[in-house]
């Protein structure tokens, strides 16, 4: 009979144990994945008890009070707080979400955090992001137009707008690349090396609908892939995660959409 084995850094062992301080008065203990390449040992959950009365709202906030003031070691990304730059994206609660956004009174019993699923870690919460750059890279996201550059600004319509930033400001446009969608795709964990996920295709048709940029056909031909874009199957997990409200399943199949019209 075969037997499987899960890879040694696949091996989540329990941790270390922080308390609280002595006369912590609202106690919420966050679970939270260790992984230090340096050192020859697999994963870890270590647990630390945090004083939510003494600690700003979100998950970031108890993450960096664990660093400051609890465990120097800990490290993850952050930037901007306030959903704009995506630097935090991590797993919390089962979910892809942003931690700045994430509020912990949301978090029913402990607040589990893990690196965003099916990445490679770099070390603890940060997820090596080199490949999906790579792809976003690909799709080469910068204007390109055959006309002389105006004098001023390229001006678009009301309507020609609304296709990048939406009528709600949820368009493509507004996708900050945290990469919540891709790594939530059960298509991109399965064909990351080929398929570019919903992220990077939210962001190629954000340059295909732009009614400044001149190189529609030039893009749609270099999706036209069996992997690059038709890996998708409409499993929805993208829109469903994304912390902006923004739709990448819409997006993909808007792009479909144009295939075939071309073909027709």
């Amino acid at each position: 009979m075969a037997q499987f084995t899960l890879p040694k850094n696949s091996k989540i062992t329990k941790g270390h144990k922080f308390n609280a301080p002595e006369g912590a008065e609202d106690v919420k203990n966050f679970r939270i994945y260790r992984w230090d390449p340096d050192r020859d040992e697999t994963p870890r959950m270590d647990e630390y008890e945090v004083d939510t009365k003494d600690c700003g709202p979100m998950v970031l906030d108890a993450l960096i009070k664990i660093k400051n003031e609890v465990d120097s070691t800990l490290t993850f990304r952050r930037s901007c707080r306030e959903g704009i730059c995506g630097s935090c994206a991590m797993n919390i609660d089962g979910t892809n979400t942003l931690a700045c956004l994430k509020p912990i009174d949301e978090v029913k019993g402990d607040v589990k955090i893990t690196p965003l699923p099916h990445m490679p870690v770099v070390k603890d919460l940060v997820p090596d992001l080199n490949h999906v750059y790579a792809q976003y890279e690909s799709i080469e996201p910068w204007l390109k137009s055959d006309t002389p550059n105006p004098e001023k600004e390229r001006l678009q319509s009301a309507h020609d707008a609304d296709l990048l930033n939406g009528d709600d400001g949820h368009g493509p446009a507004a996708c900050i690349l945290c990469f919540c969608c891709s790594t939530s795709c059960p298509s991109y964990w399965w064909n990351g090396d080929r398929f570019l996920g919903p992220a990077i295709l939210m962001q190629a048709y954000r340059w295909i609908v732009d009614s400044r940029d001149d190189a529609t056909g030039e893009r749609l031909d270099q999706l036209e892939d069996p992997f690059r874009l038709y890996r998708c199957h409409t499993i929805m997990n993208c829109t469903k995660t994304c912390p902006k409200g923004l739709n990448p399943a819409k997006s993909i199949a808007e792009i479909k959409k144009l295939m075939v019209a071309r073909q027709a």
